[in-house]
């Protein structure tokens, strides 16, 4: 399938203006694609105007922007490949699951539904918000040192607090408490079709150095695809942070995005298709070695990746903490 027939939709996560996908935007257009990047309900058009007015995001939760995206998807003329950071990253995954994308990349992705244990920075970054029961309803912004240690501790200390003062707002504190309850919640939001056998191909990105969700978080997420045969590939960064996206290195990780969707459309995986009415579409099945990187291994999975470990800790994903 050509590029130029491939609509992508970008989908930010917690914290992050829809705007800082722009350099990503810009890429995937020199690619052929056609891509857009749409902001959270709620979210103003500028940082500035969602600093201005938070009230307009509070209260959003995890169902509130699938259905937000699901409505965007469904003005396209095709189905599109999804790309989420964080909680975006979980978004895309439902997405996927749901056939409403043709492929996704989900990179760092906030915990789902079925991930049992946090190491303890994940921990420690999920309080901002969970540690006030009524910030459910309100939106939570972060200081610069909670930026710091949750999305800029790989960076130097200049280059995190620019990336600070230029994309940061404030976000909703609702999907933190869903994902918070997630396995103790029978019909969570933070579920995904992890089982769906028809889908199209998924790429889960996780950077070693991350704070906010730890490459643990994202092995135990890849391992959740297991009983399906459809592809779920795995790359990690070993010396990046939760930053990944937005700094000085997002070129790699964008670029390698787009020579994953190269092989995978080239080889008849994933989009181009109508937005579906209802009826699952068929995918290839199986998993096949990708061409790993410079920077770490593309692991594919399918029917025979192991199942999770045994874990203790309960679910909780999202906001830096000091």
């Amino acid at each position: 399938m050509e590029p130029a027939s491939t609509p992508v939709v970008f989908v930010h996560g917690l914290w992050l203006h829809a705007t800082s996908w722009g350099p990503w935007v810009d890429l995937f257009k020199e690619a052929g694609y056609a891509p857009v990047a749409p902001g959270w309900p709620g979210t103003a058009d500028t940082v500035e105007e969602t600093r201005r007015q938070p009230g307009r995001v509070a209260g959003k939760g995890i169902e509130d922007v699938v259905q937000h995206y699901a409505g965007i998807i469904g003005g396209l003329p095709a189905k599109p490949v999804v790309i989420g950071h964080s909680f975006g990253g979980l978004i895309v995954q439902r997405l996927l699951g749901q056939d409403l994308a043709a492929a996704a990349v989900a990179i760092d992705p906030a915990p789902i539904k079925g991930v049992l244990y946090l190491p303890l920075s994940a921990l420690r970054v999920a309080s901002i918000a969970l540690r006030q029961p009524a910030n459910r309803d309100k939106a939570v912004s972060l200081t610069a040192e909670q930026f710091r240690y949750g999305f800029g501790n790989a960076l130097p200390a200049a280059e995190s607090t620019e990336l600070f003062e230029r994309w940061t707002v404030p976000s909703p504190g609702k999907p933190l408490f869903e994902d918070a309850l997630a396995n103790f919640t029978p019909r969570s939001p933070a579920k995904v079709g992890t089982g769906n056998k028809t889908r199209g191909p998924l790429l889960l990105i996780s950077g070693g150095q991350d704070h906010t969700v730890p490459p643990p978080v994202v092995t135990a997420t890849r391992r959740l695809y297991h009983k399906s045969p459809a592809i779920t590939d795995f790359r990690e960064f070993a010396d990046r942070g939760h930053s990944l996206t937005i700094d000085h290195g997002w070129h790699e990780i964008a670029q390698e995005a787009l020579d994953w969707l190269e092989r995978r459309l080239s080889a008849g995986e994933g989009a181009g298709q109508p937005v579906p009415d209802g009826r699952r579409r068929d995918q290839r099945r199986g998993a096949v070695a990708g061409r790993p990187g410079t920077s770490g291994k593309l692991r594919p999975t399918g029917r025979r990746a192991r199942r999770p470990a045994a874990a203790a800790a309960a679910v909780a994903a999202g906001g830096p903490r000091r």
